[in-house]
């Protein structure tokens, strides 16, 4: 039988072209109500969509032949990713087929700020001419600061660069190297806040950026600066905005994206320096003809071939090489999650050696899906496919060697991160063929399972330091499962790793990291 689609948003005709060309039956309803969509979904071996449609627990957890979402875009905010991976479902997105698009919006957003266009056309048009209320700024020599210096930030910078700015940026993983070569100058987001003119938004929505810029931030700007939003609503607190542009300490705000969507009540709109667009970032007729053109070939070569590419919750591999790396790609994934959640500076390169039974795999997609998880903790959407792409465009030194040997195990994976300010190496290994573990961290053998909330704890081995560590946990009704340790063989220090059954808020890290002897502590999840 021919694979099925459901089309459920507005696509470019193009899109069904392409499914039909790869010979895929399918259906366009654009007009689906919620109960509707739950009740056909199951008979359809994929689904189409923009973000109109809202993929939740509750849709996916229908039995049926769902095997694929397609998210003709970079967001899958409506998209329950982890209830996709539970059930078997690939959720694949197109990551570069609108960022010309939204880089260019932002530009757009930012000249209109400047000179005021949208209450000097309100005001032609009512039969006014006031010539003289409208008195903009220029862009040349003005400092622009990019907070997310990454695909679209990085084409912002062009085009502003062209405009004869000055620019700035901020972005963890922007490298010095990479910064010289797009011609920003790297800082940090302080500096950035006190010397832009106009501040410019391109990260990703994450616990590190929600609430980024507010109240505090805004009185770090510059007096008479103007934002552009045009990245993803959460990231500006919009009352601490209000209250910036209302008290004139911001000169104008222009917004693409807001906390709440459909916004079709908020105070910001009673601002006369306010410029708002209804998230028209991605909205241009060749940006939406290309990602629905990206997601229905994808879409289809899965459907026919099971080549899996964009994908967000699932390696991209060929049938045949998934036979042979299955059993190593949640041993790659636990490593690089742990490096990712330690690393707390710019990376600058990252080095895999395989060993043993792994010599001679294609260990490609074991890399890529150690560098997603490296990379994820501070960029949104990155997957197997960009990941050694975003990697690349950061100046991120990435070698791969291999060894027939692996000393007491059948196969071994050492990974080696360095960053600005510190190297950090992990080996694990496969018990069984299966069960991964930790071997090493550094020249400390603590050999332990990755899995649940843990603590990486860094110390000086002194006496009294794992007793001063559990009563801190037991005051705050953290109870331990599991403990490892191990003592470095270079010096006088330790490391522990330790599984709780819940989640250290920042009042427990913050006292382990005063306790005496401790050098370092870091939560992790897996």
């Amino acid at each position: 039988m021919m694979p099925k689609v459901l089309i459920s948003d507005k696509l470019s005709p193009r899109a069904k072209e392409i499914f039909e060309v790869h010979g895929v039956d399918v259906d366009v309803r654009t007009d689906l109500s919620l109960d509707e969509l739950k009740e056909i979904l199951p008979d359809y071996d994929g689904i189409a969509i923009r973000s109109a449609t809202k993929l939740k627990e509750d849709v996916l957890q229908s039995d049926g032949n769902l095997k694929v979402v397609g998210r003709a875009g970079i967001g899958v905010d409506n998209v329950d990713v982890d209830t996709a991976t539970a059930r078997g479902i690939i959720v694949m997105n197109t990551p570069y087929g609108n960022a010309i698009t939204t880089a260019e919006h932002a530009i757009a957003m930012m000249f209109a700020l400047a000179r005021q266009i949208p209450e000097a056309s309100a005001s032609t048009e009512a039969g006014k001419w006031e010539k003289s209320k409208f008195m903009g700024v220029e862009l040349t020599n003005k400092t622009l600061g990019i907070i997310g210096c990454g695909n679209i930030g990085a084409i912002v910078a062009s085009r502003a660069l062209g405009l004869k700015m000055r620019v700035v940026a901020f972005d963890p993983f922007l490298t010095q190297e990479r910064a010289t070569e797009l011609g920003v100058e790297k800082v940090e987001l302080e500096t950035l806040l006190t010397r832009a003119d106009f501040i410019t938004i391109h990260t990703p929505l994450n616990d590190k950026t929600r609430g980024l810029l507010n109240e505090e931030t805004f009185a770090m700007m510059k007096k008479g600066a103007r934002l552009i939003h045009c990245a993803r609503g959460g990231i500006v607190d919009e009352k601490a905005l209000y209250k910036a542009l209302k008290d004139g300490h911001l000169a104008g705000a222009a917004l693409d994206v807001f906390e709440v969507e459909p916004a079709t009540d908020n105070p910001l709109f009673e601002l006369e320096n306010v410029i708002c667009t209804p998230h028209l970032g991605a909205a241009t007729a060749e940006a939406q003809e290309n990602v629905a053109i990206q997601i229905a070939e994808q879409m289809s070569d899965y459907l026919n071939n099971g080549a899996i590419t964009n994908a967000l919750n699932a390696p991209s591999l060929s049938a045949e090489d998934a036979i042979k790396l299955k059993p190593y790609l949640g041993l790659s994934e636990q490593l690089g999650r742990f490096l990712g959640q330690i690393a707390s500076t710019g990376i600058k390169q990252v080095k895999i050696t395989y060993e043993g039974i792994l010599n001679g795999l294609n260990v490609k997609p074991l890399t890529a899906l150690i560098l997603t998880e490296v990379l994820k903790p501070s960029l949104d959407h990155v997957n197997l496919v960009n990941a050694p792409v975003l990697a690349k465009q950061r100046n991120i030194k990435v070698t791969e060697a291999t060894s027939d040997m692996a000393g007491d195990y059948s196969t071994r994976l050492r990974v080696e991160l360095q960053t600005d300010k510190q190297t950090i190496k992990l080996s694990g290994t496969l018990f069984g063929n299966k069960q991964a573990r930790l071997l090493t961290i550094n020249d400390v053998e603590i050999e332990a399972e990755l899995s649940g909330h843990m603590l990486y704890v860094h110390n000086n081995d002194k006496p009294g330091f794992i007793g001063a560590l559990g009563t801190v946990l037991g005051r705050d009704g953290i109870n331990i499962a599991h403990f490892h340790l191990g003592r470095s063989k270079q010096d006088d220090t330790a490391v522990a790793l330790v599984k709780i059954d819940q989640a250290a808020g920042e009042e427990t890290l913050a006292a382990i990291q005063g306790l005496d002897q401790c050098l370092d502590v870091k939560a992790l999840s897996f």
